[in-house]
């Protein structure tokens, strides 16, 4: 069976308890599907703001699986499946651009992911035309990050706030992934919009209150419209 014969389920969504003036795009890691995370998002939920969590499917490994691009491996000199990664932020492009015909602009957009979809966001983030609200970026690391700077950062996302997140105890993704790539994004972007925050004995996973950190980071770059 071919994986790309198959057409992506539906995204999860946790729809807005008023109309929707704002959204969050959000990206699951590898094996993982939309769900647990539309599940944690509904946990910290905000009146205003539509979530977004899409889980499509991809051959990994010759496995059907839940994944966006091939991992050949996780040190810094390891390949990168260059054309799966800009292959799959292109359909995270598509599906910004879908929110934008709903009515809700990008500029109110949040992009974010954990491990690769973290990895996913960065990297859409830094090569999308389309001025986003700001980037969550969970367990992760910014991947074909030696194609910069020489690809091109949108101007209009050059001054976007970034929160990234990561456990110091992340067997999968090391911590110093997560801190090096925060370095990186300093010097792509406006540095003073970086915001990096890390969870003392946290492994590859999410906690209680880093998902607070996220709820307070969504909450003030995508404020109520005045009329809400």
């Amino acid at each position: 069976m071919c994986g790309n014969n198959m057409s992506a389920p539906l995204p999860a969504i946790v729809p807005a308890a008023r109309k929707a003036t704002a959204a969050v795009i959000f990206l699951h890691g590898l094996g993982d599907t939309g769900h647990g995370w539309a599940e944690a998002f509904a946990g910290i939920r905000i009146p205003h703001v539509k979530y977004i969590c899409p889980h499509p499917y991809m051959l990994f490994f010759f496995f059907l699986s839940m994944s966006r691009f091939d991992i050949y491996g996780l040190n810094p000199d390891a390949d990168e499946d260059e054309a799966g990664i800009k292959r799959a932020s292109e359909n995270i492009k598509a599906m910004i651009e879908q929110e934008v015909k709903n009515g809700i602009p990008s500029h109110r957009i949040i992009l974010g992911g954990f491990s690769q979809g973290g990895a996913l966001s960065l990297y859409t983030a830094l090569t999308t035309q389309q001025k986003l609200a700001g980037v969550v970026a969970l367990s992760c690391w910014l991947p074909l990050r030696n194609s910069f700077p020489q690809a091109s950062v949108n101007s209009g996302n050059k001054d976007m706030h970034v929160l990234q997140c990561h456990g110091d105890a992340d067997p999968l993704v090391p911590f110093t992934f997560g801190t090096q790539t925060a370095e990186k994004m300093k010097s792509l972007v406006n540095p003073s919009n970086i915001a990096f925050k890390s969870y003392n004995g946290l492994p590859h996973s999410a906690c209680p209150e880093e998902m607070v950190d996220v709820k307070r980071f969504i909450e003030k770059q995508l404020p109520p419209l005045s009329d809400e």
